[in-house]
């Protein structure tokens, strides 16, 4: 359902400071440190600077609904013999990861990863499908939410349903992200946006309203897994070291559109200037050096690791070449304390540099494993056999 600015300044300005920069991992907090309890608690006092919601869980939005209800790289092998149907190799090596540009994706520093297979798409709607027939499998946010997880619901409370973008009709403060996003009970990856939309004419288009075990469970089902935050960055920046973008540094080479983003004004009107004001089927825009298609923008993507703000300095304090880094042990989020969180990578066509440019090679998005999004969907990855 909708939100008015009117509610949300009167009822949820407090709680606003440490939830309005969390939805499913747009945008990230700030804060740098170590892994120490003295360093969680400095950087839950520090002050942040808002850009993009970032990694709310279903907790926080759930209960804001029911509130609101009562109130220059090798190019991959092309060998059909050796090459994984849908994949591309990756060749492995050594980058710079991380952006200068976000402060929880600082230092810069160096990484090597090993070659593997990558999918040259985001996992679409038709091969979730596939897995769905084929294994019985019901997603997050078809089931009823646990009463064990949300003990204060009452048993009509707990319908499924899932996190959906609902743009306002009129310009609105970027302070407050639950102005345009809502949970909506009904949506999940048959019914994106809610019960009245459905996948018709869109076999092609990334699966959305997928949370990380359901992502999991597919990568399981099809013998791959999900990239580790390292290995995507590398895949993403197709041999293009210390860039911004997958393509290079000009956003619009030649004035062309490469990704998939917003434009007009965010968030309640998307010109569309870029040919679409929602999700595009895959292979729409320009590939990769290495092939891969939808390195940014479209749809976020789940990876493999552990969400902390303050990792890269982690490894960066070692003093040496990170090897196939396989991400922190635990998950820290000072923005919203209490609630594990996975990386995100790659933005999605919600990403704007009037809020959100985390289409920017190297920056990272954040979001509670169990919470899937209209913007949200992923790609597996396997060793070479």
């Amino acid at each position: 359902m909708a939100w008015s600015s009117h509610y949300l300044n009167r009822t949820w300005a407090a709680r606003f400071l440490l939830l309005a920069l969390a939805i499913c991992g747009i945008a990230q907090n700030r804060v740098t440190g170590s892994q120490s309890a003295v360093a969680e608690s400095a950087a839950l006092q520090s002050g942040t600077t808002m850009q993009c919601d970032a990694g709310l869980s279903r907790h926080s939005l759930h209960a804001a609904a029911l509130e609101e209800t009562s109130a220059a790289a090798s190019k991959p092998s092309s060998d059909p013999q050796s090459t994984p149907d849908g994949m591309v190799w990756i060749p492995g090596g050594r980058f710079w990861m991380g952006t200068n540009h976000m402060e929880d994706a600082q230092p810069v520093h160096q990484v090597e990863v090993k070659g593997f297979w990558m999918d040259r798409n985001d996992v679409t709607n038709q091969e979730f499908a596939a897995f769905v027939k084929a294994t019985g499998y019901v997603t997050i946010a078809e089931r009823p939410l646990d009463p064990k997880e949300f003990p204060n619901l009452g048993s009509d409370e707990l319908a499924p349903g899932s996190v959906v973008f609902t743009p306002p009709d009129h310009p609105v403060s970027l302070e407050h992200p639950l102005v345009w996003w809502s949970f909506v009970r009904g949506a999940n990856w048959r019914h994106p946006n809610g019960p009245g939309s459905d996948l018709r004419g869109k076999a092609k288009y990334p699966v959305v309203q997928v949370a990380w075990p359901d992502a999991v469970a597919y990568a399981k089902w099809t013998g791959k897994r999900l990239p580790t935050e390292a290995e995507w960055e590398f895949a993403a920046r197709g041999g293009r070291d210390r860039q911004d973008y997958p393509w290079g540094n000009d956003f619009r080479p030649n004035g062309k559109w490469m990704a998939n983003t917003f434009q007009g004004h965010f968030p309640d009107h998307n010109t569309a200037e870029d040919g679409y004001s929602g999700i595009a089927p895959v292979e729409t825009f320009p590939p990769n050096n290495y092939g891969l298609y939808d390195m940014a923008g479209n749809v976020w993507q789940w990876v493999s690791d552990w969400y902390r703000p303050d990792y890269y300095a982690e490894l960066s304090q070692k003093g040496t070449v990170a090897v196939n880094p396989q991400g922190p042990s635990d998950s820290f989020d000072p923005q919203e304390r209490g609630v594990a969180k996975r990386v995100q990578k790659g933005g999605s066509y919600l990403c704007t540099d009037q809020y959100c440019e985390r289409y920017i090679a190297g920056s990272r998005g954040k979001g509670d494993p169990e919470t899937g999004t209209n913007h949200l969907g992923f790609r597996c990855v396997r060793e070479q056999q």
